[in-house]
C-alpha cells in the first residue's frame, strides 16, 4: 500500500477489520459446532432468512435453542466472519444476481436492496462496496453493458 492509499479515507465509512480473540470460541465441542453449522446454513442459506431485515443472531440462537455466543463462535470459526458479515455476503450475492438478471431489470437498486434484506440504502451501498470494491450502480451498468 503506498502513502496516498494510506491517507485516503475509505468510502461509505468502511473501517478496517480488526481481529479479536475470544476464549469461548475454542471451548465449543466439535460435534456441537458441526451440528450448529449445519443448522445455521439451513436457516440462513436454504430458508433465505438473510432476506429478513430484522433477523438477528439473537433470533437465530432462540430458534436453535442455544445462545448467541455459540452462534458467534460457530460462524466465526466455520465461515471466518461475524454474523452480520455472513448475512451481508448472502444478501450481496443475491443482489448481484438480481442486478443483471433480465427478470429484475425494472427493479431499482433500492428495490433490490430491500428485497435481499437491507434495511436502508446506506448499509447496502457500504456492504456492496466493501465486498465488490465498486458501487452497485457501476456494477449493474458494467454488466448490463457487457450483455448487449
Amino acid at each position: 500500500m503506498n502513502e496516498l492509499e494510506k491517507t485516503k479515507p475509505l468510502p461509505y465509512n468502511i473501517k478496517e477489520k480488526s481481529e479479536k480473540q475470544a476464549a469461548y470460541r475454542s471451548l465449543i465441542r466439535a460435534e456441537l459446532a458441526d451440528e450448529l453449522f449445519d443448522k445455521i446454513q439451513n436457516i440462513i442459506v436454504v430458508e433465505k432468512r438473510y432476506r429478513e431485515t430484522t433477523f438477528s443472531a439473537k433470533d437465530l440462537a432462540k430458534e436453535l435453542k442455544t445462545n448467541t455466543r455459540y452462534i458467534s463462535a460457530v460462524i466465526n470459526s466455520r465461515f471466518n466472519m461475524n454474523f452480520s458479515c455472513l448475512l451481508n455476503e448472502y444478501r450481496i450475492k443475491e443482489a448481484l444476481h438480481r442486478m443483471i438478471d433480465k427478470r429484475y431489470t425494472n427493479e431499482t437498486i433500492e428495490e433490490i436492496s430491500a428485497a435481499v434484506g437491507f434495511s436502508n440504502r446506506q448499509s447496502f451501498y457500504a456492504a456492496f462496496y466493501r465486498i465488490m470494491g465498486e458501487t452497485p450502480n457501476n456494477y449493474r451498468k458494467r454488466h448490463l453493458y457487457k450483455k448487449q
